[in-house]
């Protein structure tokens, strides 16, 4: 919110500078992001008077006018504004002045051949409007020539731009704001006086019909007749233009300017508008939620379809407002208005916060509703308004009713106990100046009293203790003991507080777990993965196990994900429309589901791969190289290898999503890892992606308990063998259900440990094999560390393989 300086010392006894007035209200939570000097916007700008005008003999829309700025003769200065006249009093920007709106220094100079000292200005060029069509032309009929414009101007004011904590409604207003200085200053405080108003009810014409009193617990309308529209006094625009508001007319801004005052939204309709939306002289103002197929055109202009979720103000049953939000363009104030109805309400924040949102609007109103208006002080605001339209649109109110379900007053307040004991023992010792103490009860009750709460002692044998009675416009923040004590540690000041720092410090360190999961993250990078991330929440779909929010912000985004697979397929569909082929990526995330225990997550690492990892395409005429499935296991294994697992692969078919024929299973230890496989033809065709895609997705849980055993931890160092190895290889028809992991593992324990490594180099399926069978070669590398193994040694371990392989496959041997 923008803060009129001249407007805060009007409401409070402060003398402070800008800078110590920002540096006070930051140090107690209000962050003063900007400080705003509107007298740098025209600093050298002083009166002049225009006393002839000539053409310019060079240019035809130029003119060469002599100005009087106070100086022993005329300067000449060339305008270009249509309106320049002599005898007229105009801002004149002097040689050497800066104009930083612009961004212009102002220099003597030649302009087509006439030299010119000076630059008669426009509103635009002093930062008072966007655009202006002419010059500036002071309406007084006798001014100081050169003496300071700025007065005349209004840029005597210096701006706060200060950001309020959501809890602070009472901060969105000027009076909310001023007591806070007062309380942090102790200046006194001079709030607006209420004016006494006496207007009739019951007559007129006017009816009210809440129905919905929760949703507005408070209506104020009011029939005021005779208004003059015209533009406001030169004070109000220029604090509706120090806040950011754009002035209207008197009526408008006085709305404006009260919303900015109390921090009461109030809206003024046109009473002649409404009859003729109402078809009928007598009006019922109502408040209700839309029905189906309603429209309303607010204020700027917009056709709105509305919900039911949406408030409205309605005119003998017909839309005319957004209640809490904007106003109706059928019903606004315009230069032919003569008769009003004010509206002052109450609005409750939940159902303003949702018709706001159903109708994509954010508006000053609307954001004060939803922080919570005191209620207070609305009969207060509604007076002030009234009594500003009577003095300055000279309208007089008819007639007022009023719809008022609020509770009785006394319950607009709340008691607090607060103990001393306890502020002490939250906030810490302070310094007292000469000593480090505890804060004192003087400072307590002085700090509270200063925020307008009312404090009464409790007596007890020890303890010092309060009842505190909080005012209304602190009602919605102030609610247990703990916020009392942080307005105490606020307004005592926090710089007062003593340092307690441990008496040893250690420096920080990594857990085993987010090292070993960096280190996951490394090896996936490293073999050419890019890391993705993608939103835990996903399209709800027909799963029992799918944990569904309650209160989603959309639909589209309304359950928790039950794995990371899924979401990759589409990044990998996404990333192909956009025409940058399938990616390689993984994801380090978590998934959530529902069992019979309850709701259960766990963390997942999950990728896909597919796209051609080579840079250089000309060898292949511009064309992408598939990724066959054994590249794809490639690289999965070569992650395995930099991280120390060894991993089996076992044939699996459980996933839908994966091709039933090229899925395997990964195995660690006896624990299942996860899966990896090719996406299955039918889902590939759904979405339009190439055949060599691959998808995998392992527990991280499982790859953490093992990586954290100690042989992985700290691995061991195996001596290098200096003597020679000895190959054999080995080949033979083995039934299709057997996998290589199960060979593997077999002759590995039938060889001992003389077999160094084992490896399939080759498999034929076709012409010669038997029906349900493979032809499988493996290349068997024999080594011992301490001596060159005889042939009669290798030939032994070798027929240990041959005879367990055909015990317990029964292979048929082809070599």
């Amino acid at each position: 919110m923008r803060i009129s300086l001249n407007w805060l010392r009007e409401l409070v006894d402060v003398t402070l500078a800008p800078q110590e007035i920002a540096e006070i209200l930051t140090n107690a939570g209000f962050e003063v992001e900007d400080i705003e000097d509107q007298r740098q916007l025209a600093d050298g700008v002083v009166v002049g008077k225009v006393l002839d005008v000539q053409p310019h003999p060079n240019a035809d829309k130029l003119r060469v006018t002599q100005v009087d700025i106070g100086d022993a003769s005329p300067v000449t200065i060339v305008c270009g504004a249509a309106n320049v006249r002599a005898e007229a009093y105009v801002p004149v920007a002097t040689v050497g002045t800066y104009l930083p709106t612009v961004d212009l220094k102002i220099r003597s100079s030649k302009l087509r051949g006439v030299r010119s000292e000076g630059m008669i200005c426009s509103l635009a060029e002093v930062g008072l409007e966007k655009e202006s069509q002419g010059i500036h032309i002071f309406e007084a009929q006798t001014l100081q020539v050169g003496s300071d414009a700025r007065p005349l101007l209004g840029l005597t004011d210096v701006i706060l731009d200060l950001t309020a904590t959501a809890n602070r409604a009472d901060a969105l207003s000027m009076v909310g704001v001023a007591r806070e200085v007062a309380a942090l200053t102790g200046a006194s405080l001079n709030l607006p006086a209420t004016p006494e108003l006496t207007i009739p009810q019951g007559t007129g014409g006017l009816t009210l019909k809440i129905a919905d009193p929760k949703a507005s617990p408070a209506y104020i309308g009011t029939v005021i007749e005779g208004v003059k529209i015209q533009p406001s006094p030169t004070w109000l625009k220029q604090r509706l233009q120090a806040a950011g508001v754009r002035p209207i007319n008197n009526v408008v801004d006085i709305t404006n300017y009260i919303l900015l005052e109390w921090g009461q939204p109030l809206h003024a309709f046109d009473r002649d508008r409404l009859q003729q939306v109402a078809g009928d002289k007598s009006l019922t103002i109502g408040v209700r939620l839309a029905k189906g197929e309603e429209s309303l055109t607010t204020l700027d202009g917009q056709s709105r379809t509305l919900d039911a979720q949406t408030l409205l103000i309605t005119a003998n049953d017909r839309p005319v407002a957004l209640g809490g939000v904007m106003g109706g363009e059928e019903t606004e104030v315009h230069e032919g208005t003569e008769n009003l109805v004010l509206e002052a309400a109450l609005f409750e924040p939940v159902a303003i916060r949702r018709s706001a949102r159903s109708q994509g609007l954010r508006t000053e109103a609307s954001t004060r509703y939803e922080r919570g208006v005191n209620q207070a002080e609305l009969g207060i605001a509604a007076k002030r308004a009234i009594a500003l339209i009577q003095e300055l649109a000279q309208g007089k109110p008819i007639v007022q009713e009023v719809a008022d379900t609020r509770p009785d007053p006394e319950s607009w307040v709340r008691s607090i106990e607060l103990r001393l004991e306890r502020v002490n023992q939250v906030l810490g010792p302070v310094d007292l100046g000469d000593e480090i103490g505890d804060i004192q009860p003087d400072d307590v009750e002085r700090i509270l009293t200063a925020l307008g709460c009312q404090l009464q002692s409790v007596e007890s044998d020890e303890a010092v203790k309060w009842m505190v009675t909080v005012p209304p416009y602190r009602y919605r923040d102030l609610e247990r003991e703990i916020d009392l004590i942080e307005e105490v540690a606020r307004l005592y000041g926090y710089d007062k507080f003593c340092e307690d720092l441990p008496p040893k410090t250690e420096p920080g360190y990594l857990s085993i777990d987010q090292v070993l999961i960096r280190k996951i993250r490394e090896a996936f990078r490293a073999a050419g993965l890019t890391e993705l991330l993608q939103y835990s929440l996903v399209k709800p779909e027909e799963k029992e196990e799918q944990i569904s929010l309650s209160n989603p912000l959309f639909v589209e985004y309304s359950a928790l994900r039950t794995d990371l697979l899924s979401g990759l397929i589409e990044v990998a569909q996404y990333n192909l429309e956009q025409k940058n082929g399938v990616l390689n990526g993984f994801e380090v995330g978590r998934i959530f589901w529902r069992d019979e225990e309850g709701f259960a997550e766990s963390d997942r690492v999950a990728g896909i791969l597919g796209g051609d990892p080579n840079q250089g395409k000309w060898i292949r005429g511009g064309q992408d190289a598939p990724m066959s499935w054994y590249e794809a296991k490639g690289i999965i294994e070569s992650v395995f290898e930099r991280l120390g697992l060894t991993v089996e692969y076992q044939p699996d078919r459980q996933d839908s999503r994966l091709h039933p024929g090229r899925t395997a299973s990964l195995w660690i230890q006896g624990d299942r890892l996860g899966r990896f496989g090719q996406l299955h033809p039918q889902l590939r065709a759904k979405l339009s992606l190439p055949d060599a895609v691959y998808g995998f997705e392992l527990d991280l849980d499982v790859m953490l308990n093992t990586l954290v055993q100690d042989e992985n931890l700290t691995p061991g160092f195996s001596v290098y063998s200096t003597f020679p190895a000895a190959d054999r290889d080995i080949a033979f028809f083995v039934p299709d259900t057997v996998s290589v992991a199960d060979i593997q593992r077999t002759t590995q324990k039938a060889a001992g440990t003389l077999l160094e490594s084992v490896q399939l180099f080759d498999e034929y399926r076709g012409e010669r094999v038997p029906e349900g069978q493979r032809s499988l070669a493996f290349r068997l590398i024999y080594r011992a560390g301490d001596r060159t193994l005889t042939d009669l040694e290798v030939e032994s371990a070798h027929q240990k393989v041959r005879d367990a392989l055909l015990e317990k496959f029964g292979v048929s041997l082809r070599s």
